[in-house]
Parts: C-alpha cells; sequence; structure tokens
C-alpha cells in the first residue's frame, strides 16, 4: 500500500529573471513524497502561477484528495488528472520510480551518466547590456545554440543584438532561437517576423499570445521564419483536441514543457501526432527545482530527438536541491 505527501516550496531566484509577463523573484512549486515500506521517492508537482491550466484556487485541495487515496490513482491518475497537468507530472515520477526501485525515472545510458544532452544556451529578458553580457558568456561556455528571450525591451535594441550576433556568427557556426513569449500584436507579427527571417534563425516561440488560432494559422503559413508552438499548447488536454490544434495551425515546431502539458504521457499524446503530421518537436524544462528537471531531462533522452533541449535552468534559484545534473561543453550530463 501506498502512503503519500506534498509539501509547498518556494524558489528563490538568485536574480530577478525577466519574461514578457513580467518580472520573477520567486517561484512556488510542490514535491509528492511517495512510499511503500521502505521505497520512498520524491517528484516535483511543477505548479508555474500565472500560466498553468491547473494554476486554480482548489490546486492544494486537489493534491491533498491526491495524497490522501494515492491508491486509488495508482493505475488511472493520467486520465482522471487530466485537468491537473502539474500533478500528473509528480505523479509519475513517484511511480515510476517505484516501479524501477530506484532514484530515476527512466534507465538510459543518460541516467548512466554514458551521454550527454545537447542543449541550448538561454538568454533572460533583461537590459540591453544584461542581454548582452550574457550572451557572451554563453558563447565563451561553448554553446552552439542560442535561444533570446524578446519583448522586455524595444524591439529594435533586441534585432540590433540578434543582427551584431548572425554578423559575427553564421548559421552553420551558431544556432538562435528567439521566444516572444506571445508579445507581438497580431497585427505587428507578419513585418516583425520579416525582418527577423533576415537573420537566418531557427525560430520563434510563440510570436503572439496564444488562443488566437486563425492569426496563428495564417502566421504558420506565410511566415518567412519557422515558428515553434508553445503556450499555445497549455491548457489543450485531450487528443482529439490536440489533433484539432495542430491540424489547423500547422506549425513548423512544438515545444513541450512536461509539467505544462500533461506530464510525460501528454508529451508522448503530443510527439506521436506531431510526428504523423510532420511537425517537428524539442523539449524544455519550466523553472522546476533540480528535481523536476532531472525527471525530465531522463525522458528527454529517451525520446532520440537528436535536437537542442531547452534544459538546465538549475543553477537559477538560491535554494535549489543538490544536483545530479552538469553543464559540460555546452550538453547536459547526469553524474
Amino acid at each position: 500500500m501506498f502512503q503519500a505527501s506534498f509539501e509547498k516550496y518556494e524558489l528563490v531566484f538568485k536574480q530577478a529573471s525577466g519574461t514578457s509577463r513580467g518580472v520573477l523573484n520567486t517561484k512556488t512549486t510542490y514535491f509528492i513524497t511517495l512510499q511503500n515500506g521502505n521505497f520512498i521517492a520524491k517528484g516535483e508537482a511543477a505548479l508555474f502561477k500565472g500560466l498553468s491550466c491547473d494554476d486554480v484556487p482548489n490546486y492544494e485541495k486537489t493534491l491533498t484528495h491526491v495524497c490522501e487515496n494515492i491508491n486509488e490513482y495508482f493505475e488511472n491518475y493520467a486520465d482522471s488528472l487530466r485537468d491537473y497537468p502539474s500533478i500528473v507530472f509528480g505523479l509519475e515520477q513517484v511511480f515510476l520510480q517505484w516501479k524501477n526501485m530506484a532514484a530515476f525515472c527512466f534507465e538510459n545510458d543518460f541516467t548512466k551518466g554514458k551521454v550527454g544532452i545537447p542543449i541550448n544556451g538561454l538568454i533572460w529578458m533583461g537590459s540591453e547590456a544584461f542581454m548582452q553580457a550574457q550572451i557572451e558568456e554563453k558563447l565563451q561556455e561553448g554553446f552552439s545554440c542560442l535561444k533570446m528571450k524578446i519583448g522586455a525591451i524595444e524591439f529594435e535594441k533586441e534585432f540590433a543584438i540578434l543582427e551584431n550576433l548572425r554578423k559575427t556568427y553564421p548559421p552553420e557556426i551558431l544556432e538562435i532561437r528567439v521566444d516572444a513569449n506571445g508579445a507581438f500584436s497580431v497585427a505587428e507579427a507578419p513585418e516583425k517576423l520579416a525582418r527577423l527571417g533576415n537573420l537566418s534563425l531557427h525560430s520563434i516561440e510563440q510570436p503572439i499570445k496564444a488562443g488566437q488560432v486563425d492569426a496563428m494559422k495564417q502566421l504558420c503559413k506565410t511566415t518567412p521564419l519557422p515558428i515553434a508552438l508553445d503556450e499555445e499548447l497549455i491548457g489543450i488536454k485531450h487528443l482529439n483536441e490536440k489533433k484539432v490544434l495542430l491540424e489547423k495551425i500547422q506549425p513548423q515546431y512544438i515545444i513541450l514543457k512536461p509539467a505544462l502539458v500533461g506530464g510525460f504521457l501528454g508529451c508522448d499524446e503530443w510527439i506521436h501526432l506531431a510526428e504523423s503530421m510532420g511537425i517537428s518537436w524539442w523539449i524544455t524544462s519550466a523553472l522546476e527545482s533540480n528535481i523536476g528537471l532531472d525527471a525530465i531531462a531522463q525522458y528527454t533522452f529517451s525520446k532520440n530527438n537528436p535536437m537542442f533541449q531547452g534544459l538546465g535552468t538549475g543553477k537559477l534559484f538560491t535554494n535549489n536541491f543538490p544536483s545530479s545534473l552538469q553543464i559540460i561543453n555546452a550538453q547536459l550530463w547526469r553524474k
């Protein structure tokens, strides 16, 4: 018989981190502890306030009910908790650890420390000087793929940074991705995409806000710059809804954040649909602690995707947990 409990935890950023949705100083998350006999497993129900579709008033009440009735959820949690993707993510971790009778979710060469995962270097929003300093640091660390968040300062300044970067580093040397987090209006998006398209960028994530399906469909149809759906996938919980969305918008890429799209099982559904439609994909973390990040990395490696993945946020927090992960030569490795 399983016993389960949870605790609420406040992750504190080393420095305020800017996104187009505002500046983050802390991030609330939850940890589920599962016990069966002498075996104890810990997983992260990585709620992202203001972004997760399960950021609702009764979240803790639901998590309490799940823990108190954990044995009833063992077989059917993925379907019965589709409205709570972060809880599904947390339960997956503890149940997979229990099935493996080990402190890992997936057993593979990454988990064993034999192979690393190529990752992008993330450039956070901020002042022009701050963003430029991050770029220089990531390049010195050997990253050959950078992801730059845009939308916090004037577009002209961001464009100038990207333009100068591309002049120095051609596409065959440096892959550049940008993430607008929905910062562009529908009216201005075509012109901005046209300008960015001249810089030989890899892709742009979520140029306009999620939920504008017809507008996003038109952008994906005419864009000179490949578009990746990110926030657009959040809250799309059922397989038929996922299919309808991808068939209508027909994006070039989708980006999967397990804690936001129904855990690993939810990601599997998106991947199966995307691949059947010729849509490429990659996986990113979403400000999880090292516990959730480790599980995502293990899952990511198991999917055999050769693209640069968006992992490695564990160093952002002052009160994170000891990590089994390290970055070596722009790859994520497990110790």
